[in-house]
């Protein structure tokens, strides 16, 4: 149950902390696993939740928020919870307005089109002002797990929530977001940076409010190849993690975890593994053990079966699990799939994939 209640002493005492010792490179006696859209559609309580509810409207509900992030842990033992909230809160918090198109997937009524069109955009926001929703959701959240699992919070990175902005919405090939990387490269920084500075701020306020990892989402870096990327995600990737872990200390608030998790870009693993964040998250197109010899010994990993793996019988999730672990070695790594769940699977298969990764992680770690 997820009631505005307030513990005066704070919150409760983390029963579970398998994910963040992972995190941090300690010793686990088990992988943790969790899965990225773990509250989602493929939940019947999820669709009955949202049923009647905007899908934004649902992100600004923070006792709704609550609701579809506990789902998924009254049926799996998850080793964390991601609170529920969408990327695009922070377009929107610019003064973007995104609605959900039944069918068609988030899109903005006016894209930006010229360079003239940042000028709209608010240059000064006030997170708790435009995020305080997502707040509330993450204190009223961590009260409510109970001390179970840890909360992770999260926000888009700079060139994803850029692209959506100029796309309007989804793309293939991003060529109108990459056209102005091209053609207005002063342009593109300075949105950039704008949105950089309020991610910063937001994934601060998200930890100030309960959050005791967060992971920062460039799913769109596929797009980019490594010159771009070098240029216009990678600088701002790193500053994000420098800047949120200064403002950490400033403010004597916990130093959590942060994980980065670039979409297709094997081709910049080196650099995200030295971009200051303790996790690097991984999809399913590239080999364990080549991720692990580029990233090296010092940062964890997160990752990267393949979602679609989960559409096959129950003992094959279990084997291509114990692949996988085998693969990665137990220790400095959390299990994950390489991207969320889809919204037609079956909710027994999510939670074999669960537990087989709890029983062959211990049995490895036995032997």
């Amino acid at each position: 149950t997820c009631s505005l209640f307030r513990s005066p002493k704070g919150f409760p005492k983390l029963k579970n902390d398998t994910f963040l010792r992972a995190a941090r490179g300690e010793e686990t006696e088990h992988t943790p696993v969790w899965c990225m859209r773990q509250a989602g559609r493929y939940l019947p309580e999820f669709r009955e939740t949202r049923a009647s509810q905007d899908f934004f409207a649902t992100c600004r509900s923070p006792k709704l928020c609550c609701e579809l992030t506990l789902q998924p842990l009254r049926r799996f033992p998850l080793d964390a919870a991601i609170i529920f909230s969408d990327i695009l809160v922070v377009p929107q918090a610019l003064g973007m307005e995104v609605v959900m198109v039944p069918g068609k997937g988030p899109t903005f009524t006016e894209p930006l089109k010229e360079v003239e069109d940042l000028l709209k955009l608010r240059q000064k926001v006030d997170v708790t002002a435009e995020l305080g929703y997502v707040f509330q959701a993450i204190t009223l959240t961590r009260h409510s797990l109970e001390g179970k699992v840890p909360l992770i919070g999260f926000s888009g990175a700079p060139w994803t929530l850029m692209s959506y902005m100029i796309e309007g919405g989804g793309s293939t090939t991003m060529a109108k977001a990459k056209s102005w990387l091209y053609r207005h490269p002063e342009a593109s920084h300075r949105l950039l940076r704008l949105l950089a500075d309020v991610i910063i701020d937001y994934l601060v306020g998200q930890v100030a409010a309960g959050a005791q990892a967060l992971q920062l989402f460039e799913s769109h870096a596929g797009h980019l190849g490594p010159e771009l990327f070098e240029d216009f995600a990678l600088p701002y990737i790193r500053d994000i993690a420098q800047a949120v872990k200064s403002k950490l200390k400033e403010e004597a608030l916990p130093l959590v975890p942060m994980i980065i998790f670039a979409k297709d870009a094997h081709y910049a693993l080196r650099d995200l593994a030295h971009a200051g964040y303790e996790v690097v998250g991984l999809d399913w197109t590239i080999r364990p053990q080549e991720a692990r010899a580029q990233i090296g010994k010092h940062v964890t990993l997160q990752g990267n079966l393949d979602p679609c793996a989960l559409y096959a019988p129950k003992e094959k999730i279990g084997e291509l699990v114990k692949k996988m672990l085998e693969s990665f070695g137990t220790q400095r790594y959390i299990a994950n799939l390489g991207h969320g769940l889809y919204p037609d699977m079956n909710p027994e298969h999510v939670g074999a994939f669960v537990e087989a990764v709890h029983a062959h992680s211990r049995h490895i770690n036995k032997h």
